[in-house]
């Protein structure tokens, strides 16, 4: 597994740039129109490193587009969900969230902020190859999700931590002057 990645952001933005130019005759060739609304949703869901829940997507196309509803925003990514415009990356007990790569890849996520990245391991991909079933499941791909701490929820935690050392070490202190005032 010498080959696992994370996804940068120049990969992600050519990988949009392509996706973007392609969306137009994808959706000709489905029968879907392509409307200012649709064309906004994916463009915010490309233009998004971090998996956008459809109220962060619906906040970024208000932006160009303020009349446009939550609504029409979660029936947009449902219909790009079911036409493989996009996948939905749902954690447990947590939001649907949506991804507009749909390459085939895995996703490592912050256990505290719940950040989630794309990162790509060539060795789990394969892992399906040649096996269409497994018992009464028909199988069509494989995602794997890491759970890991994020680098700066690490630093955080470390100031935290540097705090309470710092906060029980004037403990003992602020009991001595207590002491010698009393």
């Amino acid at each position: 597994m010498r080959d696992l990645r994370l996804l940068d952001p120049r990969w992600r933005e050519s990988y949009s740039v392509q996706r973007l130019g392609e969306f137009v005759a994808r959706c000709h060739e489905r029968g879907i129109a392509v409307t200012p609304q649709r064309l906004a949703v994916i463009r915010a869901l490309l233009a998004s490193e971090n998996h956008p829940s459809a109220d962060e997507i619906c906040g970024a196309v208000r932006r160009r587009h303020p009349h446009v509803s939550l609504a029409t925003v979660h029936r947009i990514l449902e219909q790009f969900c079911e036409v493989g415009e996009a996948h939905k990356v749902t954690l447990l007990h947590d939001a649907a969230r949506y991804d507009g790569n749909v390459e085939p890849h895995h996703h490592v996520v912050c256990v505290r902020c719940r950040r989630v990245h794309d990162v790509e391991i060539p060795d789990v991909d394969k892992l399906l190859e040649g096996t269409p079933s497994l018992g009464q499941f028909a199988l069509l791909r494989c995602s794997l999700e890491i759970e890991a701490l994020c680098k700066r929820c690490q630093l955080a935690g470390k100031r935290t931590h540097r705090r309470r050392s710092h906060l029980t070490n004037l403990k003992p202190m602020a009991e001595s002057l207590e002491k010698r005032e009393g």
